[in-house]
């Protein structure tokens, strides 16, 4: 490998860091959005995202990518590979991250709700200031696990055009006719993508006392 090889593979980890923070900042709060929905259990809307959730948690994310990129066209709505991408993504992503909000969401202590209606506190600050910081503490460490699954998903775009990690080292690989070192260094950018989205945790983590006692 040369440099142009190394180069080319860094370039592929940049397009995995856009696509997944896309689709991350989109599908956490689209996430917890299907779930106030379901603890909320509004009627109708709560059945559509039942369907919702049961049948992407199903579809694995290269067919959800196809499906996206060459369906819609029919429509009359076409879309780049980038942006067919990250709405693949975010789709799949907000998902999982319904069922991990609602589960924070239902060992939330209710009665802390209740008291703070008793009070006639409006629904905004209740939620702002009783629900969010417990559901957010709660929910944390499944969502950041969720943050690196979708990480790893990435090579799954691939198939609409999209060069990633993989795709860049799988590129070196059969031009070099050694795939070990573009492989080796593409599993040291997911590495290092991964353990920044940990570090990011752990402070997060280490400043929950602290605005826990303000």
């Amino acid at each position: 490998m040369n440099a142009f090889d190394y180069w080319s593979i860094a370039q592929g980890a940049l397009a995995t860091v856009v696509l997944s923070l896309a689709s991350i900042v989109l599908g956490v709060p689209l996430g917890l959005g299907l779930a106030l929905i379901r603890w909320a259990r509004i009627p109708f809307a709560n059945r559509v995202v039942i369907v919702y959730v049961s049948l992407i948690r199903s579809c694995p994310a290269v067919t959800l990518t196809l499906l996206i990129f060459f369906a819609l066209p029919q429509f009359g709505l076409s879309l780049d590979p980038t942006p067919a991408a990250i709405l693949a993504l975010t789709i799949s992503t907000a998902a999982f991250n319904c069922e991990i909000w609602r589960a924070a969401l239902m060992n939330f202590p209710r009665e802390q709700y209740d008291a703070a209606l008793a009070f006639a506190m409006p629904r905004s600050l209740r939620f702002r200031r009783i629900v969010m910081p417990q559901l957010w503490r709660a929910s944390l460490p499944g969502l950041v696990n969720e943050m690196t699954l979708q990480i790893k998903a990435t090579p799954a775009v691939a198939v609409i055009g999209i060069v990633e990690i993989t795709r860049a080292a799988l590129r070196v690989g059969a031009r070099t006719y050694d795939p070990l070192p573009p492989f080796v260094f593409a599993l040291l950018l997911y590495g290092l993508i991964v353990f920044a989205l940990i570090r990011t945790q752990r402070v997060l983590e280490r400043r929950r006392p602290v605005e826990a006692r303000v």
